[in-house]
């Protein structure tokens, strides 16, 4: 391009964009390079680096709802229902297919159920009939899935000819794994030269000489061809604790009771003796 050209091309420019009226002439030997050159100018009034340009920030475009999002937690919705045209599943599981919420909402009432939210969709959302007790059964599940998601099993191999002292240490191990909410997978593994013995019996044993009382998620028993043992402890629930408290308090009471039937007992041959002599 010719310099007188360019020059040419920057004074249109500037006088398009800022409005300055610029003394300079066009040669008639460059017009035809001006008019080639007119869309590069009209471009340029268009540039954001311009005082002329529309300076207004373009706000930022909606997000997009995803379509059949699941619901995230089992509960009840009540009448809270915007759509007029839903689809329905039974109680049993069975798809009643798509209804109109006042034909739902007469159901519900006829068999005292309750309406869930299963699936959010845009032209027919899924809903379920469920009963009270389904819906705290499901709300058991999610937890007890959440709870496993979250808990570590640790893992403790021991051997069948331990030390008693290396036992204990064990043992006390297995303790505070199970205060900080732990599982631990127990396995007890049998010698070469070891007699047949009962593996499942010596673990629970073995158990048993801990100081804390373990609930079990899977008992003892018997794997690798009848080679070792294995179990998986928890900590135990309150319904454990509570049942083994009772337990306790029945022993102890059938323990006070025995020796207040031999002392009974002995009064009674001591009266008995002296009808004999007579």
């Amino acid at each position: 391009m010719y310099p007188g050209c360019v020059r040419w091309v920057l004074s249109h420019a500037a006088r398009t964009v800022c409005g300055v009226n610029s003394v300079y002439r066009t040669p008639a030997r460059l017009k035809k390079c001006g008019e080639r050159c007119n869309i590069l100018a009209a471009s340029w009034s268009w540039s954001p680096l311009c005082t002329a340009a529309d300076n207004t920030v373009q706000p930022p475009a909606p997000k997009k709802k995803k379509q059949g999002s699941e619901a995230t937690s089992v509960t009840s919705v009540g009448r809270k229902v915007p759509q007029r045209q839903i689809q329905v599943i039974s109680e049993s599981g069975e798809d009643l297919g798509i209804m109109s919420r006042a034909d739902v909402f007469r159901k519900m009432d006829q068999q005292g159920l309750r309406l869930v939210l299963l699936t959010q969709n845009k032209d027919a959302p899924v809903y379920k009939l469920m009963s009270g007790k389904q819906i705290h059964e499901e709300q058991l599940k999610q937890r007890t899935q959440k709870k496993a998601a979250a808990v570590q099993v640790k893992e403790l191999t021991l051997s069948l000819g331990i030390a008693a002292h290396d036992l204990t240490n064990k043992l006390k191990q297995v303790e505070s794994w199970l205060e900080k909410q732990h599982h631990v997978r127990i396995t007890l593994r049998s010698g070469r030269a070891t007699p047949d013995v009962s593996l499942d019996t010596t673990l629970e044993q073995m158990l048993q000489q801990m100081e804390v009382m373990v609930g079990f998620v899977s008992q003892p028993k018997v794997i690798r061809d009848g080679k070792a043992a294995m179990c998986v402890v928890r900590q135990p629930s309150a319904k454990e604790l509570a049942k083994k408290q009772k337990s306790k308090a029945v022993e102890s009471k059938s323990e006070d009771q025995t020796p207040r039937n031999t002392a009974t007992d002995n009064n009674r041959d001591l009266t008995e003796e002296p009808r004999i002599q007579q």
